[in-house]
Parts: structure tokens; sequence; C-alpha cells
């Protein structure tokens, strides 16, 4: 029997209704094999989540997405790093205080834009204490002024919009370099987001790859057909791995079911295997 995977999900970064743990259930629920909890810039879900796993005898993988710095938008997975590694908790501070600015710069550009929205608002929304841009969009939706999350994403909050703010406290490269010193593998999250031409996209991967990048995310509940075998195909010509996940934030974007995405989605263990097969020779 085939089994399969979801290599991106989300907890903490949720509306709080679903913790970590509760992630795990509705993976067991789905009938995955695994998962990764890749929580932005913040592994506390992580041990929880591992815990779960155990119980309901589902693989958990501890990682991170790092958001880093970009002309558009940048995130880094990491799989199988050491979450209690000393400059990963450094790290992970300061990404935070970067994070609050965000937060506030984010509110801003919403007000300049008609919106009537507080940081005190958006922060009920978050009482796991990290707030993304999912919650400005669930917030807008609960006052009732935009239609849905994905609405609020492609007029004002995807990348290149209006009340994007795209601020990071880390390169891409340092995001790369710090997963390896936490003994983990680093993968370029959800390529078409970063709404560089193809020509660029591969040049980009190649100059991390300097860095030891290690693959990219190959699988994306937002992928195309056509976009999925293009950066597949993009990973082999540089001999880079796969990863894949539906990249899952539970309430925040119910649109997006784990280990299916918007309902077709299916990740085989061959590519989590793949990887479990580099860690060992790291």
């Amino acid at each position: 029997m085939e089994k399969y995977i979801d290599l991106h999900t989300h907890s903490i970064c949720s509306d709080g209704s679903l913790p970590p743990a509760g992630v795990v259930r509705e993976a067991k629920k789905a009938g995955l094999a695994a998962i990764a909890l890749t929580d932005h810039d913040t592994v506390a879900g992580v041990e929880e989540a591992m815990e779960e796993g155990k119980k309901l005898g589902i693989e958990v993988i501890p990682a991170i997405e790092f958001s880093v710095s970009c002309a558009t938008q940048n995130h880094i997975l990491g799989y199988y790093i050491d979450i209690n590694n000393p400059e990963l908790k450094n790290a992970m501070e300061k990404l935070f205080e970067m994070r609050e600015y965000r937060v506030h710069k984010t509110c801003s550009l919403l007000n300049e834009h008609g919106f009537d929205v507080t940081v005190d608002e958006v922060r009920e929304l978050a009482p796991g204490g990290i707030v993304g841009r999912a919650h400005y969009a669930k917030l807008l939706v609960n006052k009732g002024l935009i239609g849905s999350v994905k609405e609020a994403f492609d007029l004002y909050l995807g990348s290149g919009k209006p009340c994007f703010c795209g601020d990071q406290h880390m390169t891409a490269e340092q995001a790369v370099e710090l997963i390896h010193k936490c003994g983990g593998l680093s993968f370029e999250a959800h390529l078409h987001q970063m709404n560089l031409p193809d020509d660029e996209t591969e040049k980009f991967l190649i100059h991390l790859k300097e860095y030891g990048l290690d693959g990219v995310e190959g699988y994306h509940s937002e992928y195309t057909p056509e976009m999925q075998e293009k950066y597949q195909q993009m990973a082999m010509r540089n001999g880079l791995m796969l990863s894949g996940g539906t990249d899952y934030h539970a309430a925040m974007k119910p649109h997006i079911s784990i280990g299916t995405g918007t309902g077709n989605m299916k990740i085989p263990y061959s590519v989590l295997e793949k990887i479990k097969e580099a860690k060992e020779l790291m």
C-alpha cells in the first residue's frame, strides 16, 4: 500500500485553535505516514508534535520555515534540525524582533489602504504569539472587509501587493548555513512565490547550492501540473533533492487540507526516504 506524506505544515502560526498535536491528529485522519511541522521562524511546537506522533504512529520530522530577505518573497525549509541548537535559539530571538516590526508595518500599510484594523485585534487571533499575514487576512474576513483569506493575499498581502512587508533579518544564504549548523537539510520553499523568471529562479538555486542548499519544494498546493514538472526538472538538472507539502495552515487557510492541498495532491513516501538517506550521510 502506497504511503503519503506532507512536509510543509503549520500550527503555531495558525489561529491557535489547532495546536501542534492537533496537526498530527489531522494527519492521522488523513492517513498520512509522516509530516514535518514547519512553523515560521519557531520550533516551539515541534516537541509536542513529535510526542503525539509517537502515540499515533506517525513520523514527525523536526523542522522550521525561515522567512528570508528577498526582493519579493523567499522562505527556506529546514528538515531534521536540532531544535535545541544554541545558534538556532539566538537566531530565533532576532527573527522574532523582526517579525514584530513586520506586524506593525503591515498594520500601517493596511490602514493606509483604508482598512480599519489594529495590532491588538490581530494579536487576538494569534494566542500562540506568532503573528503572520494570514492573521491579518483572517481579521479582514472576520470584520467583513474582504471576502476570503485567499482574496486578501491576492489583492493586498501577497508578495508584490500593496500591503506586503518583506523586511527580514536573515538572508537565504545565512538560513541555509544555519540549518546545516543545526544538523539539518535545507530546501527552497514554494519557488513560484519568488515571482522570478524561470532562468533567474534557476540561477538563484545554483547560487544557493554553493552555500549548501540541498533541495527544492517540488510539490506544493499552489503549483499547477506544469509548474510542478518544471520545478522538479529544475531540481534534477542541478542535483537537488525534492521535498513537498501542502503549506497547511489549519483554519487560517481553510481551502488547503493536510496531505492533499486543494484536493489532488499526493506526495509519495519515497520523497522522504531520499531526504533520510541524505541525512544519514551528513
